[in-house]
């Protein structure tokens, strides 16, 4: 009976410690949270993340996080996961300012990862300007606008319906202009200024056809640095453009307007909020042209009963599509694989 009483009271203690250092291991495995060296933010993709048409994740993904762990970020876009692997990220925020915005507070502020020594890259497509960019161009961001901050009017409501529609109201100015660091976007671009990036034919012509064959228009895409206009909306026509060529000189923008998207300048106020502004790198692909061309209006476009014009819709969605894509992952490789083994 002794025996017995001795080898139970044994079996208890090393239950005991058994029990002690478990917790012990858990608590040590919780504290350990996973280093990030680069965040890769694509805002939609196309189908699945992996084997079919490209969006502007798939080749990012493919390339760096294939294979790894997945997990789910509470408050962030609803279905996706955040792919890590071999102290890389990514994450596919959904499109807009506010999806944008909420999908990366929520990554950052997850406490499983440690982000104190991280680089964010913005990937993905954007509307381009007429006379200095053509399709399948790639940026390297330099400044980001908000479109929709300030004053607008209708032009209707203007005394001279010529006169600018945005009115600057320097009150909103933390965050309606966000300056990249210049040290880190001139570094990008020596790494990427020469990078070789390919058209389709399609895309040749209709740029020739729209702007009437000249020069600038049927050039071949380059790596280029300028100022994106991030809206809420996707927009086109002349007076917008307009808007956005005053607002890049209204902020003192160091290079000129040449494209726009949805999300970046959201992105931009929650790494400067966070103190991490001065890792953050904007690539940027023209998959479309900022003005109505070949005849297109917003009704044919846009309208109840939309008439597409064949060249536009095709050329715009889906011909330039895949290969600007293809060319905003070869430049944004470059930057990442630079960070990643030491020479950025």
């Amino acid at each position: 009976m002794k025996r017995l009483v001795t080898l139970l009271m044994v079996l208890l203690l090393c239950s005991v410690l058994f029990a002690e250092g478990t917790a012990e291991l858990t608590e040590s495995d919780a504290g350990r949270k996973i280093p990030i060296r680069v965040l890769i933010l694509p805002k939609l993709e196309v189908g699945e993340m992996s084997g079919d048409f490209p969006g502007e994740a798939q080749y990012f993904y493919d390339e760096y996080v294939k294979g790894g762990q997945e997990y789910e970020i509470q408050g962030a876009f609803e279905g996706n996961k955040l792919y890590v692997k071999d102290n890389v990220a990514l994450y596919v925020t959904g499109m807009g300012k506010v999806n944008s915005t909420i999908s990366t507070l929520s990554i950052l502020m997850d406490d499983r990862f440690d982000f104190s020594d991280a680089y964010v890259i913005s990937v993905g497509s954007a509307g381009s300007a007429t006379i200095n960019t053509v399709m399948g161009d790639v940026f390297i961001i330099t400044t980001a606008i908000d479109y929709d901050l300030g004053h607008h009017a209708d032009p209707r409501d203007l005394a001279d319906i010529n006169d600018p529609t945005w009115f600057h109201d320097d009150s909103y100015d933390s965050s309606s202009v966000i300056y990249l660091s210049k040290p880190l976007t001139d570094r990008a671009f020596e790494l990427v200024e020469n990078t070789k990036l390919e058209t389709t034919e399609k895309t040749r012509k209709f740029m020739s056809a729209a702007f009437n064959g000249t020069p600038w228009a049927v050039r071949d895409p380059q790596v280029m640095k300028g100022t994106i206009v991030t809206t809420d909306n996707f927009w086109k026509g002349e007076y917008n453009q307009r808007t956005a060529i005053q607002m890049t000189k209204e902020y003192g923008c160091p290079d000129p307007y040449v494209c726009s998207d949805m999300e970046d300048v959201a992105i931009g106020v929650v790494l400067k909020r966070v103190g991490m502004l001065d890792r953050f790198l904007i690539v940027r692909s023209s998959v479309n042209m900022d003005v109505f061309m070949l005849g297109a209006t917003p009704e044919s476009l846009w309208g109840k009963e939309k008439i597409l014009q064949p060249a536009e819709s095709e050329v715009e969605s889906a011909d330039i599509f895949a290969t600007a894509m293809e060319s905003n992952f070869k430049v944004g490789r470059i930057i990442i694989d630079a960070i990643l083994n030491g020479t950025f």
